[in-house]
C-alpha cells in the first residue's frame, strides 16, 4: 500500500471524508470537554473514529483505507483540541470572563490548533520517519486500518488479525460497563500511615491503559514506573510528614493535597529539564528533516516534485512560515483586547515579546510533545504540565516587564492576559502531540503527509467551531469550582483550576518555586542515570517518561506500566512460537483492541452523560457495594487479562 503508483489510484482527500470526520469531530469534542472538565481527563478519538469511518465507508464501493485514514485524521482533532477546556475555564474562574464570547474563544482554539499543525511539519521526517519511537496509538490506529481493510478483501490472516482486534474490544467495553453500573470498580485507592507518613495506592482498572502499556514497551514502562516509585514512594511520604499537625488530618486528605499542591510541580520540574534536554538530543534530526522539507519544496517548485514519493510530500515549507504570519495578526489582535490598558506604555512591548514568546516556546513545544506522543501515546502524553510551564513563563514575561499587581483586583487583567497567551501555546502543543501520531499512522498505511496535514486543519477549524458553545453550555448548566457563584455542583475542572492559580501565583509574588526547582535537579540527574544506562548497554529510563509517572495521577499510569511489564512478558513467548513476528502481532492487535473498546465505550457514556445530566447514568448500585466492586473487579480485571493474553497466544500458534 505504500507504494506510490498503487496510491495514487485511490481517493484519499474526499469530500465526504472530511464531512464524515468532521461530523464525528463534533460529536467527541463535545464529549471530551466535558469529560476533560469533570474529571481532568479526555480520550484519544483516532481509532474510535477509524472504526467509525470503516463501517460507514464500507457501504461505499470506491472507499479505500486512505480515505479511512483521512476521517480519522479529521476526527482526531476532537481528542485534542477539547484539552483547551484545561485552560480557559480559568479566565472565568477569576471573574475576567463572564461566560465564553465565542468569536474569541473560538480564535484563541483555531490560532493554536493551526499554529500546531505548521509547526509540526518539519517534525515529521524527524521524529517519524527517522526515528525509532513506537508511537503506540499511531501504530494502533494503523493497525485498525490495515486489519479492516485486509478482512475486506478476504485475507485469513488479517481475518484473525480482526478477531484478536475484536476480542479485546469486547473485553475492555465489557469491563468498562460493569465499572459505570458501578459492579466494577474503576480505581482501588488506599491511603495509610507509616509513623507521621502518609502514602497511597490507586491502580485504575483500564483495559485501555493497559493495552497502551503493552504498545509502549518494557523502556518507557519501567521509567514511568519509576516515577511512580519516586512520587509516593519517596515524596509524598517524605513532605507529608513536614506538615505540621499531619497526624489530625485524613491520610487521603494530606496525601492528595501533597501530590497535587507540592509533588506534581516536583513533576512540573523534571518534565521541564526533560523537555529540554529531548530537544538537544533531537535537534540533529529536526534540523535534517527542516532541511529535507526544504528541499523538497525547492524541488516542487523546480517542477521536479512528480519524482518525490507521495509518502514524502508535506505540505510546502513555504506554507510554515507564510502562514505563521497570517496567525499572528489576529493573535496580536487578541492580546490587545484582552490586555486593555493593564499594562500601561509597555503595552506594545508585551505584544511583541508575547508574540516572540509564541513562536519560540511553540516551536519548542510542538518537537517535545511529538516527541512524548512518540514516546507514550497521545492520551497519555502530559500536555497539562507543558500548559503549566506556558502558563508560568508567559506570566513570568509579564512579570519582568510589568510587574506584580498590587492587589488581586489590579493584577487579573494580567493573569487573564497570561492565560490567554497559555490557551493559544496550549492549542499548539495538543496538536503537535495528535499530529505526529497521525503522520505515524499514515506513513504506516501508505498515506500523503500533506494530504493529512490539510485534513487536520479542518479538523482543527471543526473543532474551534463547537468548543465555545459547549463550554458556554456546560457553564450555564453547572459552573465551575471557584469560580463567582459556582453552586454545590459545579464542575471541578481540575486543570484549569491548577493553570489560574500558578498565573495568579507568580503574577502575586505567591508561587512556591521550592518544588520546581527541585524538580529540575532531580531532572539533571535521572538524565545523567539514563546516559549511563545507555553506555552500559542496559535498558534506557527516559527521563521525560519518568517525569511523567510522577506528574500524572498514579490510576492513570500505574496500569501502563503493568501493560508494558505483561507485553515483555506475552512477546518472550514469541521466541517459541512457529510465526513469532505473527505471534507478536496477534498481541499488538489485541492491545489495540482494548484502546478501541474502551474508547468506543468512552464516547457512547459521554453522549449518555450529557444527555441525561447525571455523573453516573448507568449505576445500578450505591456506594456500600464498594468494597464487593473493588475485590470482584480486581479479580475479574486479572481474569479477562490472562483470557486474553492466552487467546491471543493460541491463535498465532
Amino acid at each position: 500500500m505504500s507504494d506510490s503508483k498503487q496510491t495514487q489510484a485511490l481517493p484519499e482527500l474526499t469530500v465526504r471524508a472530511i464531512l464524515l470526520g468532521g461530523v464525528i469531530t463534533l460529536l467527541f469534542t463535545a464529549a471530551n470537554v466535558y469529560l476533560g472538565l469533570r474529571v481532568g481527563l479526555t480520550f484519544a478519538t483516532s481509532i474510535p473514529a477509524a472504526v467509525i469511518s470503516m463501517a460507514v465507508l464500507r457501504w461505499f464501493s470506491s472507499s479505500n483505507i486512505l480515505e479511512n485514514n483521512i476521517v480519522q485524521t479529521v476526527a482526531s482533532a476532537a481528542g485534542t483540541l477539547a484539552a483547551i477546556c484545561f485552560v480557559l475555564p480559568g479566565l472565568v474562574m477569576i471573574g475576567w470572563w463572564q461566560g465564553f464570547p465565542y468569536w474569541t474563544t473560538a480564535l484563541v482554539t483555531f490560532l493554536g490548533g493551526a499554529l500546531g499543525v505548521l509547526f509540526s511539519i518539519p517534525l515529521r521526517r524527524a521524529l517519524v520517519t527517522d526515528s525509532p519511537l513506537p508511537f503506540p496509538e499511531g501504530v494502533a490506529a494503523a493497525e485498525v486500518l490495515k486489519v479492516g481493510e485486509a478482512s475486506r478483501q478476504g485475507a485469513e490472516e488479517s481475518s484473525k488479525g480482526l478477531m484478536a482486534i475484536v476480542s479485546g474490544s469486547l473485553v475492555s467495553s465489557f469491563f468498562a460497563l460493569l465499572a459505570a453500573m458501578r459492579l466494577t470498580a474503576a480505581d482501588a485507592a488506599t491511603f495509610f500511615r507509616f509513623g507521621p507518613a502518609v502514602t497511597g495506592f490507586n491502580p485504575g482498572f483500564q483495559f485501555a491503559l493497559l493495552g497502551a502499556g503493552h504498545l509502549v514497551g518494557i523502556s518507557v514502562g519501567l521509567a514511568m514506573g519509576l516515577g511512580l516509585l519516586i512520587a509516593w514512594g519517596v515524596a509524598v511520604p517524605l513532605l507529608s510528614a513536614m506538615v505540621p499537625n499531619a497526624g489530625a488530618i485524613g491520610a487521603e486528605e494530606l496525601a492528595t493535597d501533597v501530590w497535587v499542591h507540592q509533588v506534581r510541580f516536583l513533576g512540573a520540574g523534571v518534565i521541564g529539564v526533560a523537555a529540554v534536554w529531548t530537544l538537544l538530543s533531537i535537534i540533529g534530526p529536526i534540523v535534517r528533516g527542516l532541511t529535507g522539507a526544504i528541499a523538497a519544496s525547492r524541488a516542487r517548485r523546480a517542477g521536479q516534485g512528480a519524482s518525490l514519493a507521495l509518502s514524502e510530500r508535506d505540505m510546502p515549507i513555504s506554507a510554515l512560515g507564510f502562514g505563521t504570519l497570517i496567525a499572528l495578526i489576529p493573535i496580536a489582535w487578541l492580546l490587545v483586547v484582552e490586555l486593555g490598558d493593564a499594562a500601561g506604555p509597555s503595552t506594545a512591548l508585551v505584544i511583541a515579546l508575547s508574540l516572540i514568546f509564541i513562536l519560540v516556546a511553540g516551536a519548542f513545544i510542538a518537537a517535545v510533545c511529538g516527541y512524548m506522543a512518540g514516546l507514550i501515546g497521545a492520551s497519555n502524553s502530559p500536555v497539562s504540565g507543558i500548559g503549566i510551564l506556558s502558563a508560568i513563563g508567559s506570566s513570568l514575561l509579564l512579570l519582568v516587564v510589568v510587574g506584580a499587581g498590587q492587589d488581586a483586583e489590579a493584577s487579573r487583567p494580567l493573569v487573564a492576559y497570561a492565560l490567554i497567551v497559555t490557551g493559544i501555546v496550549f492549542g499548539i502543543a495538543t496538536i503537535s502531540n495528535d499530529n505526529l501520531q497521525d503522520l505515524k499512522t499514515g506513513q504506516l498505511v501508505g498515506a500523503t503527509p500533506w494530504r493529512q496535514q490539510v485534513a487536520l486543519l479542518f479538523g482543527v477549524l471543526f473543532g474551534a467551531a463547537i468548543i465555545p458553545p459547549v463550554l458556554s453550555l456546560l457553564n450555564a448548566g453547572y459552573g465551575f469550582a471557584g469560580a463567582p457563584g459556582a453552586g454545590p455542583e459545579a464542575l471541578p475542572a481540575p486543570q484549569a483550576a491548577l493553570i489560574s492559580a500558578i498565573a495568579q501565583g507568580v503574577l502575586g509574588g505567591a508561587l512556591d518555586w521550592r518544588m520546581i526547582g527541585y524538580g529540575v535537579l532531580l531532572g539533571i540527574a535521572l538524565i545523567l542515570l539514563d546516559a549511563a544506562l545507555g553506555r552500559a548497554g542496559k535498558t534506557r529510563l527516559p527521563p521525560l517518561a519518568i517525569g511523567i509517572g510522577i506528574y500524572l495521577p498514579m490510576s492513570t499510569t500505574l496500569m501502563v506500566v503493568v501493560g508494558a511489564v505483561a507485553g515483555w512478558i506475552y512477546d518472550r513467548g514469541a521466541n517459541r512460537a512457529r510465526d513469532p513476528e505473527g505471534y507478536r502481532r496477534m498481541g499488538v492487535l489485541a492491545a489495540t483492541g482494548l484502546i478501541v473498546g474502551e474508547s468506543l465505550f468512552g464516547v457512547l457514556l459521554a453522549g449518555i452523560v450529557v444527555g441525561t445530566g447525571s455523573a453516573a447514568p448507568l449505576a445500578i448500585v450505591g456506594d456500600g457495594f464498594r468494597p464487593y466492586a473493588v475485590g470482584g473487579g480486581t479479580l475479574l480485571f486479572a481474569l479477562l487479562a490472562l483470557w486474553l493474553y492466552r487467546r491471543s497466544a493460541r491463535t498465532a500458534a
